[in-house]
């Protein structure tokens, strides 16, 4: 069933990029729209492959808005989604 998700640190395309990349593996298509605030993905996931999908978004730097983070783990995400950005804006070309 698609759900979606609120995601935070998803600024442009590249970050869209890279969620797509990563997650596509693992989760299948994903869609990132950039035209809301919180940014929200959409994808075909199981209730069960939940938890899944929130460690790899946080691995990304991209958490979901309604995790709890410590202070260090929400400078350690917004750093690690100014990577994923960058990443996902050289993979573009």
């Amino acid at each position: 069933m698609k759900q979606n998700f609120e995601v935070l640190n998803v600024k442009c395309g590249g970050c869209a990029n890279t969620l797509k990349s990563s997650l596509k593996e693992n989760f299948g298509e994903v869609e990132v729209n950039l035209e809301v605030e919180p940014r929200i993905i959409t994808l075909d996931v199981s209730e069960d492959k939940i938890p899944e999908l929130r460690v790899s978004l946080k691995k990304l730097g991209y958490p979901m808005s309604d995790e709890d983070l410590t202070k260090f783990e929400d400078i350690s995400t917004t750093a690690k989604s100014f990577v994923s950005c960058a990443i996902g804006k050289i993979n573009q070309e």
